[in-house]
């Protein structure tokens, strides 16, 4: 059986891209063929997967994935593959991993009225709503129950199409038995005292992660206080408008931009607290990284697993709306509060928690979809 996983772009330090590369590893390792069909791969190539660059000359985003969308619609039918699986919204999916939050909605809710009359909002709509819409008939992979309310209050999106899936996290970023080692070897590394409070950030895409809002609440601390913070951020994008914000609000000097990276796990150990105000998330996977990491955080209820830190007991969920307030004040609460107490909350969670086996079930559901479309083909051929 062939099977083809289909992203704009791959990168190793992107959260949807790492789950693309288990389930694919999954599929792989039950017998399935996996060619991945992408408009730029960074990193390494794995053995398992068989890759495919489509090159376009298309300078807008836009353009080159309307090219992309375009090529594939036009050449996998050459190919014999079995099952269409995307991983970006657009035409021709059997199978969609919803790795992003409604478009839909955020176009409504947090742009300005006129943004529904660019040209960019007409082209993502209208490939949200070719996977959504309830004529479409692809099958989602889901993984947030508000995401799911989203999509389906503007689409009316067949609930027998939607597969809700654990998450993906590794256990590798579980805490390690020595954690207290690699904890006391990064504050080394990074020449923090023992006083010092590390805040982190992780997540790139500054700008939907809420980067300005923590920039914002780390400026509001009590001097006292803000004097022994500093801030990691770690994230593919431009920092230029952070750094000036920083500048701005007086505190540049505690904070250091970190561009994608893949040693993340010492950087949890190695902190104290991570902030993670998203505007919007349809998952989240730092989050629960942050928590089986034993690593307490602050992070806005839109995220999908924000509900997990109120599960755990391990950080302050914020409410929506939105209050800028509220996150300052929570940010001193948390910095004075027994981060040892929720740390262990944290590890305890993830000792018992069903936060590990998504790979698994999305390789049962690409059995069940692929298993119900060859039962339909051979009763459609034994008809005529």
């Amino acid at each position: 059986m062939k099977l083809a996983f289909c992203l704009y772009k791959y990168f190793p330090f992107g959260g949807m891209q790492r789950n693309f590369l288990k389930i694919a590893e999954e599929c792989s390792k039950r017998g399935y063929r996996v060619t991945v069909y992408t408009l730029e791969w960074l990193g390494e190539k794995p053995e398992f997967l068989k890759i495919v660059i489509i090159k376009t000359d298309a300078i807008r985003n836009i353009k080159k994935y309307q090219f992309f969308s375009r090529w594939l619609n036009e050449n996998l039918k050459h190919e014999s593959i079995d099952l269409v699986i995307g991983f970006n919204k657009m035409p021709g999916l059997d199978i969609y991993y919803c790795g992003d939050p409604c478009y839909e909605y955020k176009s409504r809710k947090l742009r300005p009225w006129w943004y529904r009359y660019t040209f960019r909002y007409k082209h993502f709509a209208s490939f949200e709503k070719a996977v959504f819409e309830k004529k479409a008939g692809v099958n989602i992979l889901m993984f947030s129950p508000i995401q799911k309310k989203l999509f389906q209050n503007f689409y009316d999106t067949d609930s027998s199409f939607i597969d809700m899936l654990p998450p993906g996290i590794s256990r590798d970023r579980r805490a390690p038995d020595n954690a207290s080692d690699i904890r006391k070897s990064f504050r080394e590394e990074f020449n923090l005292e023992n006083d010092e409070i590390l805040l982190l950030q992780i997540g790139s895409g500054f700008r939907t992660k809420g980067l300005d809002r923590s920039l914002r609440a780390i400026a509001s601390l009590p001097i006292k206080l803000k004097s022994k913070i500093k801030f990691f951020v770690i994230g593919e994008d431009d920092p230029s408008e952070y750094i000036s914000q920083a500048q701005k609000l007086n505190i540049a000097d505690i904070v250091t931009f970190f561009s994608g990276r893949g040693d993340i796990p010492k950087f949890l150990q190695g902190s104290d607290v991570l902030l993670h105000p998203s505007y919007a998330e349809n998952t989240g996977g730092v989050i629960l990284e942050a928590l089986v990491a034993g690593l307490p955080s602050i992070v806005t209820d839109v995220c999908g697993y924000a509900h997990y830190v109120k599960e755990a007991q391990a950080g302050i969920l914020l409410d929506s709306p939105y209050s800028q307030n509220r996150f300052n004040r929570n940010l001193e609460e948390i910095l004075l509060a027994d981060k040892l107490i929720l740390r262990n909350n944290g590890i305890n969670f993830s000792n018992s928690a069903d936060i590990y086996d998504m790979p698994l079930k999305a390789a049962e559901v690409i059995d069940r979809v692929i298993k119900k479309k060859w039962t339909k083909k051979n009763w459609m051929d034994k008809v005529e």
